[in-house]
This record gives C-alpha cells, structure tokens and sequence, in this order.
C-alpha cells in the first residue's frame, strides 16, 4: 500500500500562480505562508512544554541533549546546538547535533544520507536513560531519524520527534511528538521554507526555555554569554549595567575582577559577596538569582 504523501508536498492552491506575479507579490506570498508556520508552532505549545520538562529533568541529573536531522532540518538543528556554548555558557557538548553523512555533509548538499537507517543508528549508539534524543524530520519519515530514535529509545533516553506532519510515521517512535502543521509548500516540497521556519522556532524556543530552567538567564539577560569579541564584550559591560543598575565603570571592575565570568561579576554586585562566595554560590546553585537568594536571603 502507497503510503500517503506528507502535508508538506502537497500543491499550495494560494501560490499556484506565484511565477506569474511582480516581486513585492511574491515576497507578500511567502511571508504570508512563514506567518502561518509561526501559528502552527503556537498550536504545539503543549507537547513542547512537555519536551521542556522532560528534558530539563534529565539535563539537571547530568544528561545532555541530542538532534538527530537531514537536510535543511538537520542544518537548522546544527545551528541551534552551535549557538548554545557562546549564548549560554553552557559547556560544551550539553547539546550536539547529529547530522546525517556528518560534518562535510552539512556544508556539501550532494553528500545525502538520509535514506541511511544504519547511519542513525550508529549515531545514536552511547546514548543512555539520561540522555535526550530529538529527531527533526518535517515529514516524520526520514530513515535516518528513525534509525537514531529506535536506538535511543532502546537505550531508555528521552525520544521527541519534531514535524511538520500530523500522520508522521516516525510519531510512534517518540515519547514525545511536536507537530507544527505546516500545511503545503509555498513552493511544493521546498521544506526549507515554512516547514524550516516551523522548525527553527522549534528549535530556538526549545532549547532557550531549557537553558532560562536551567538558571542561564537573569530575567531575559544572558548572563552566561561568553564575551570572545569586541561586540560580546560590550554587551557583558551594558547587561551588568542592566541588571544592577549601577555605571559602566563599576561594572567593567567587577567584570575584570571575576576574570570575565559574568555570572559572578553579578553576584558580586548584587549581593557584595566575596569571590569565594560567589563561586560557591553559583557552584551550588542553578543561577545567578537562586545563588542570590541563597546568599543570606536576598534575591536580584
């Protein structure tokens, strides 16, 4: 029995004409379709809370977390995990993505090995129960996630599925499935255009939530960016100015004193801690205002 094609090949009846139309049309077309990918991911916020809770569990036992994609899915998933290091502070291999025919295969779109089942497989092996497995597929048929969600799933990890098709084969594989639907192509097939924008604020609200849970952020501050430029740099100076209020110059001081780590600098200024303390503090405690709070009882 043939087997249904995905909502994401389907021919989108409101760009049928799209080749015949100026370009202030064409751009209205495609960004009118992008607008509705936003509303599709609006409408799976429950299963990606869940996702968030459930993994954010894990990462607080020590676990980390895995993507598994192909093409423009798995490039947008790269992507996510690359930015989480200099955004986060986050160390270094808490997210890793996966992608199918690996690292040259990302920048080289001819090297295609997403019909490897084999090949996720293998790239899933060494997971365990603490481990998240996140399979990115807009059809929710790729072998290649499938091969690494079986394994993980085998494994005991965590196994979410994220899509842009409601009947994904791959569903039954995860514990957990994000579905944004998506609906047909502004260009029929071309998943790189609202399924890939579906996919992208997937990705970012996914792995942002987990990283504020895990006490990343102070408010909506990137405490924990990593300044290795001139621009990061700056930014580190206006975010201690922000949070405490206090001039540049002061927090430049206190920025330098803490060797440039900005979780610390602010703990010093919001509480006067000694260094000892904020490192212990922040060592202890996930974020700069639980370790405020925790330093006789005052909160940022």
């Amino acid at each position: 029995m043939t087997q249904a094609l995905p909502p994401t090949e389907h021919r989108n009846p409101r760009t049928t004409d799209i080749d015949t139309l100026g370009s202030r049309d064409i751009l209205r077309l495609l960004v009118d379709e992008d607008a509705h990918a936003v509303e599709a991911v609006r409408a799976a916020a429950g299963p990606l809370a869940e996702a968030v809770d459930e993994a954010h569990l894990r990462l607080s036992r020590g676990g980390t977390v895995h993507y598994f994609g192909a093409g423009a899915s798995g490039r947008l998933a790269v992507l996510d995990a690359t930015e989480i290091t200099p955004t986060f502070g986050a160390p270094r291999g808490l997210f890793t993505a996966h992608f199918a025919g690996g690292s040259t295969a990302v920048a080289d779109s001819s090297i295609d090995r997403e019909d490897s089942e084999a090949m996720g497989a293998a790239d899933a092996e060494g997971l365990s129960a603490g481990s998240v497995a996140i399979g990115i597929t807009a059809s929710g048929t790729t072998p290649y996630v499938a091969g690494a969600l079986r394994t993980a799933g085998a494994s005991g990890a965590l196994t979410v599925l994220i899509t842009c098709n409601p009947a994904a084969p791959l569903r039954e594989l995860a514990q957990i499935s994000v579905v944004a639907d998506t609906g047909p192509e502004a260009l029929t097939g071309s998943t790189r255009l609202k399924a890939g924008t579906a996919t992208k604020v997937i990705l970012n609200a996914f792995s942002t939530a987990l990283m504020i849970k895990a006490g990343h952020t102070y408010g909506n501050l990137m405490v924990g960016l990593v300044a290795t430029n001139a621009k990061l740099g700056d930014r580190a100076l206006r975010l201690l100015a922000d949070a405490t209020g206090l001039d540049l110059a002061t927090c430049a001081t206190a920025l330098a004193d803490a060797d440039g780590h900005v979780p610390e600098a602010l703990l010093r200024l919001l509480t006067g801690c000694s260094p000892e303390e904020a490192k212990s503090a922040l060592h202890d405690h996930p974020g700069v205002r639980a370790a405020a709070a925790a330093l006789d009882g005052r909160a940022g």
